[in-house]
């Protein structure tokens, strides 16, 4: 990936990079610099790596996993085939347990997903603090990641959930990121106007984007602009909702006409 903002942020926070696992956009697996992917055996193969790195902190029983990778169309003999697969997997990387199973990583192991959780962790404390600048690059970090979805081309029932979480905090990326570039102000309002628009369209009825997207095209000089997606947001939710903007929404509207 290069001199990617994740890389760089994981050697800013101490990672070697030693052990990378991307589980956003298409699954990679890298141990001290050799891709080990490839050597997944197939699709059930990456499944069960990916289920076993997302729930690492606990131990999981066999028969959740057969239950989650085989979802309703069980092999003849599932526990046979679990065993298979996990014998192909204990050769890439270390697992621990029997009837219930965890993946061991080093203690500077690197995952994507992870890295969003505490990339938001940490633009949420500079937001609070009002530290535009610090809150940008980890807002920034977590919004790219969060971008490509989870384990892009794989499809099963127990990702969902997992997918809708990293759906959640691209949507609250792109708030941090909206607002930390409206606090920067200068040349990152156009950052902050590209944020916005894409948390309208990702999330309609997130009243938040409307906002950022207001207070942007206000400080641009854009003031009827501003007013006209307030009134698209006026208009969205009396339709579809039967409601009308929050008293948040509805304050700036006011001051934008004051």
């Amino acid at each position: 990936m290069g001199r990617s903002i994740e890389g760089e942020r994981c050697r800013n926070l101490g990672h070697s990079l030693a052990t990378r696992i991307l589980l956003c956009g298409r699954l990679r697996v890298e141990v001290d610099g050799h891709r080990a992917e490839p050597s997944l055996p197939g699709r059930q193969g990456r499944l069960l790596f990916a289920y076993l790195v997302l729930e690492r902190r606990r131990a999981i029983r066999r028969d959740e996993l057969v239950d989650s990778l085989w979802d309703d169309d069980l092999p003849g003999a599932p526990d046979a085939a679990l065993s298979a697969l996990l014998s192909k997997l204990r050769r890439l990387l270390p697992l621990e347990g029997r009837s219930e199973l965890r993946v061991i990583l080093p203690a500077d192991a690197w995952i994507d997903v992870e890295a969003v959780g505490e990339a938001l962790h940490r633009a949420e404390g500079a937001v609070t603090r009002g530290d535009w600048t610090a809150a940008w690059g980890p807002a920034r970090v977590a919004q790219h990641i969060a971008a490509r979805g989870l384990l892009q081309g794989e499809e099963a029932r127990w990702l969902e959930e997992p997918r809708r979480r990293l759906r959640n905090a691209y949507e609250r990326a792109l708030e941090l990121a909206a607002q930390a570039c409206l606090g920067i102000g200068g040349g990152e309002l156009n950052t902050a106007e590209r944020t916005a628009k894409a948390l309208v369209e990702l999330a309609p009825y997130r009243e938040s984007g409307y906002r950022f997207l207001m207070e942007t095209l206000d400080r641009r000089g854009n003031r009827a602009e501003a007013l006209r997606v307030y009134d698209e947001l006026r208009q969205l939710l009396r339709d579809e909702l039967g409601t009308a903007p929050s008293p948040a929404t509805q304050e700036l509207h006011r001051s934008l006409l004051g």
